[in-house]
Parts: structure tokens; C-alpha cells; sequence
């Protein structure tokens, strides 16, 4: 399922007029804010990183002077600045927050994972963005240097680097923008370019606006009004976190950088740097539970943790209630429509919400349409439909694609609305598989699969044999010691939701193939499975 989504404010109110539309004043845009909020620090910490902390008025200091630079080079409102930068820093931000401060678009060129920097996008990929987006400015670090000339060779862009030794003009010189002289883009120019994946693995390129964009960081910034938040991004700070990082840096908050994710550094690191919030893909939340210091970490300064991107297994999230506390907030969405829907802190405390994940947000018009285009009945199966003020404006050079004729955004998720309005993921347009004259949900079965003690990661797909007949298959990744076979855990499955949805063969191994966002690599477990020569559920599953 599609549920990389932008971190959205837990707050119950809909979003007024004067937080919906982002002011044409220079002072009311979030990137000033964080500007001036960031030299008010002084000498406290607004990002402390993997090369060290970096103070306030140091932060704003290199802002206003990369800014002046990318002014000079011609950036501003209706261009694009392009960024090729390695891993999680302050070069990162400072890079963004200078083009954005000049109302240019940015676009983060070098991976499209949300979850991981590790996947670089090939030079073919990146110089499609670069020309799709018509960036005339690329950024680069010491490491990407290479790569960034072969770039300019094919595409023309002009470089900057953002450190010492490669040769090229430095993105920060001797000069430094007034915050006044900050020009204020239109609310419809781009602010940001993300990249997902798209059929094949071409990147597409999500668009969205300096309305949109505000919109997403005033909403994340409603939670922290009472504090000053510091968050910790152990993800790409390009992609999903970017909106909350700003949030809080806007409100004079402070960030906590982590190259990439692990575990015991996370929690050194909520006990050590007194983080508030923090943003974590849902396997990160399941290694966080299965570290042996959860239990000794304090994480009472903790108040808002946000976990999203896969739908995550009931019997986790009760453990995470239970062991990480009233903090957990789970956010269903895709990137393409920022947050949709919600587990609030409180609907954590009720176990039979634990498979759904929460109610449409205040300002979301959700459908679930049904395959002849009318609503949904309450309790059938419909494709998620969105309409609201933090979807995107559009795939650059695919116009239209994915909406419906209505405007909406159809996400290809596949839904169910429980009788109290939370919604229930069972799958994807496009997976369904037929068993025996029956629609069943490979999903719906992984979600099974994971409601099992023994369970760590599910898959399950669907193989044809010579006939066409489709056979469902499965296989689950195990905790140490585990006991369960593969017999007992197909009876699992049929228990919990029928005899068509007993898969006829399970496989139990110790470790799943992943795709480089986390998730179980289905592609690459049914490319070597095949379906039984003679099915017989009845057969002991291997």
C-alpha cells in the first residue's frame, strides 16, 4: 500500500482561511520564520547533526549567505534549484532553506526513497528530474562532486558546492541576503519537487505549491504550541520529514539529524538530546520494540512520535502503546496527499482501533469508490478517493494522472469504513487476486500474518499455473526461536478470515528479501515461487 505520507497535525479543528492560504507578506512564509526564529536562538542549538551542532545564529548566518549567492546565480520565484547532497546534515537544509527563502522551487535529485538515502537514483534518472523540473542550479557536496559534472555536461546546470576540494564555486560566500529583500513567491508556484516511484520504477515527480506547502507546515506546527519542539529525522530530511522539521524550526524549535536510522542511537539520543518529537517508518517503530534498552530509556520528555508508510500489525501497535506510551500517533497517507487519516494518541489506548488506521482528518474529503464508480456501502470495499488542501498539484509532465475526473486524488489503496468511521486498509487496486471464484486481498492476508506472536514481516502474492488459475502464496519472516510452521500459520490466516484466504503454501524463513524502502520484496519472492502442481490446501505447508 501506498502510505508514504507528510506527517500531518494531530489537532482536531479544520484548518481556518488564514492557515489555509499562505500570506503574501515575506514575513508570514515559514521559511523567514525559520530564519528569524533560528538567529533569535543565539548561541542554543537549531540543528545538531552528524558533523556536530550547529547553533541558531550560526544556522541563520549560512541560510542568509547561501542565499545571496543562489540570488546572484539568478534563483527566485519560478525557478528551481536542484540537490545533490549525501545522507542526512546541515548542508541539507541550509541548501533548501536558501533557494526557498528566495521563492524558488527545490528538488532533491538524489534519491527517491523516504525511508533511506542508500538508493541513489542513476545518472539517467537524475538528469530527467533535472530537465522535467528546469533546475539551472545543482548543489552538490564533496561526495557527489563527480556525479554533479557529469550532470552539468548532459543537462547545463551550473554547480555549487557546499564544501572544500572539488573545485567549484562554494554555495556560500562573503555576502548575505537581507531577510527583507526576500522576494514572496505567488501561493501557485512550485516549492517543492519530491520524487516517488512510478510503473517500472521511473521516478515521477510530485509537485507541490507554495500553498500546499505552507498549509502542511502550519498544520504540523499546531501540535507544538505549548513547547518548543525538537525533532529527530533518522529518514531523508529531502522527503516526508521535511514539513515537520520546519515546523518546528519556525517556532524556534531545534532539529536532531541521524545519517540514517539505527536503533539504539535513537534512543541514546531521545534520553541525551531531550528530543520531543520524532518521525519513524513503521519497521523503525518494530526495531525500536525489539531493542533490549527500550525499557530502560527514559522517554518521558517524548510528546509526539508519528509512524507511517506501512500499514502496521495490531499486536505492535498495542505493544507500542503499551511500551512507548501516549506519544504514538499513527498517520495513514500517500506523497501525493500528504496525511489522509489518523490513530490518535487516545485511539491507541482501544484495542479494537489497532487494525485500522484512524479517521479521515478534519479537512479531508475522502470517497471509497467501488469498482462501478458509485460510493462505497459502509463496511464494503472502495479505492480511497482525496480531496484536500495538502494534496499535490500535480506530476510534472503527466497532467492528470491519478486523479479522478472530480479533481480528487485516487491513491489505489483499497479501504473499508468500520461503524465508527476509522478506516480499514485491505489492499491495492490492481492486487486482487481470484481463488476459487472468490476476491481475496494479498494484504489482508500479511495483516493476518503479522497478528501472529511469531510473525516479523508477511508477504503474500498470488502465481498462475498453466490453466490460469490463480494460487495464493505466502511467506513470513520470523523471531528468533520461533515456533510456528507453515501449516500452522496458513490454519492462522483461515481462522481469522476464512477458508479462501488459507494461502496453500507459507514459507517460514529467518530473513525477507526487502525493496530498499523496507517493505518485503513481493516481486522478487513470487519471481521464485510457483504454484503447486496439484493444489491441495490440506497439504503441510514447508
Amino acid at each position: 500500500m501506498t502510505t508514504t505520507a507528510t506527517p500531518t497535525s494531530t489537532a482536531t479543528a479544520a484548518p481556518s482561511s488564514e492557515q489555509a492560504t499562505p500570506g503574501t507578506a515575506s514575513a508570514e512564509r515559514s521559511v523567514v520564520r525559520i530564519v528569524t526564529a533560528s538567529a533569535r536562538l543565539g548561541d542554543r542549538p537549531a540543528v545538531l547533526g552528524p558533523a556536530g551542532t550547529t547553533t541558531g545564529a550560526r544556522y541563520a548566518h549560512r541560510v542568509l549567505a547561501a542565499a545571496a549567492t543562489l540570488r546572484r546565480l539568478g534563483a527566485g520565484p519560478g525557478t528551481t534549484v536542484a540537490l545533490l547532497l549525501t545522507g542526512n546534515g546541515v548542508d541539507q537544509l541550509v541548501a533548501r532553506h536558501a533557494a526557498q527563502l528566495l521563492g524558488a522551487c527545490a528538488v532533491h535529485v538524489r534519491s527517491m526513497n523516504p525511508r533511506t538515502d542508500d538508493e541513489e537514483l542513476d545518472g539517467a534518472a537524475q538528469a530527467r528530474l533535472l530537465r522535467l523540473t528546469g533546475a539551472h542550479l545543482l548543489v552538490v557536496d564533496p561526495p557527489q562532486a563527480a556525479r554533479g559534472r557529469l550532470l552539468a555536461r548532459s543537462t547545463g546546470v551550473r554547480l555549487l558546492a557546499t564544501g572544500p576540494g572539488t573545485g567549484l564555486a562554494p554555495l556560500e560566500g562573503p555576502d548575505r541576503l537581507d531577510p527583507a529583500d526576500a522576494p514572496a513567491p505567488a501561493p501557485d508556484d512550485r516549492a517543492l519537487v519530491t520524487s516517488t516511484s512510478g510503473s517500472g520504477g521511473r521516478p515521477k515527480a510530485v509537485v507541490q505549491s507554495w500553498g500546499t506547502y505552507e498549509r502542511l507546515v502550519r498544520l504540523l506546527g499546531e501540535d507544538a504550541r505549548d513547547y518548543r519542539p525538537r525533532v529527530l529525522a533518522a529518514t531523508p530530511v529531502g522527503h516526508t520529514v521535511a514539513p515537520m522539521l520546519d515546523a518546528a524550526l519556525a517556532r524556534g524549535g531545534s532539529v536532531v539529524l541521524h545519517a540514517g536510522f539505527d536503533a539504539g542511537a535513537v534512543l541514546d539520543a531521545v534520553a541525551a538530546d531531550a528530543v520531543t518529537d520524532a518521525y519513524l517508518a513503521v519497521p523503525h517503530l518494530y526495531a525500536l520494540l525489539d531493542h533490549p534498552r527500550l525499557g530502560a530509556t527514559d522517554l518521558s520528555r517524548l510528546r509526539r512520535v508519528v509512524y507511517s508508510g506501512t500499514p502496521a500489525a495490531p499486536h505492535r501497535v498495542a505493544e507500542a502503546a503499551r511500551r512507548v506510551g501516549p506519544a504514538l500517533v499513527q498517520v495513514y497517507g500517500t506523497t501525493e496527499t500528504g496525511g489522509i487519516s489518523c490513530l490518535h494518541a487516545l485511539d491507541h489506548a482501544e484495542p479494537e482501533l489497532h487494525g485500522t488506521v484512524g479517521r479521515p482528518f478534519p479537512w479531508v474529503d475522502l470517497r471509497l469508490v467501488g469498482e462501478d464508480g458509485r460510493d462505497a456501502a459502509p463496511g464494503e470495499v472502495g479505492e480511497v478517493w482525496v480531496r484536500s488542501p495538502t494534496t499535490m498539484d500535480g506530476y510534472l509532465g503527466e497532467a492528470g494522472t491519478g486523479r479522478a475526473p472530480d479533481g480528487a486524488v485516487r491513491t489505489g489503496d483499497l479501504a473499508r469504513r468500520t461503524p465508527t468511521g476509522h478506516l480499514e486498509l485491505v489492499g491495492r487496486r490492481g492486487r486482487v487476486l481470484k481463488v476459487g471464484g472468490l476476491k481475496v486481498h494479498p494484504a489482508a492476508v500479511e495483516q493476518a500474518l503479522l497478528a501472529h506472536p511469531d510473525v516479523v514481516l508477511a508477504a503474500a502474492w498470488g502465481v498462475s499455473d498453466a490453466q490460469r488459475v490463480e494460487h495464493l502464496l505466502a511467506a513470513v519472516q520470523v523471531r528468533p526461536a520461533a515456533t510456528a510452521t507453515g501449516t500452522a500459520l496458513a490454519d492462522h490466516v483461515a481462522g481469522l478470515l476464512g477458508g479462501p484466504y488459507r494461502p496453500e503454501r507459507v514459507e517460514v524463513a529467518a530473513r525477507l528479501p526487502l525493496t530498499p524502502s523496507g517493505k518485503p520484496d513481493v516481486a522478487r519472492l513470487a519471481a521464485g515461487s510457483a504454484p503447486a502442481a496439484t493444489p491441495d490446501r490440506s497439504t503441510p505447508c514447508p
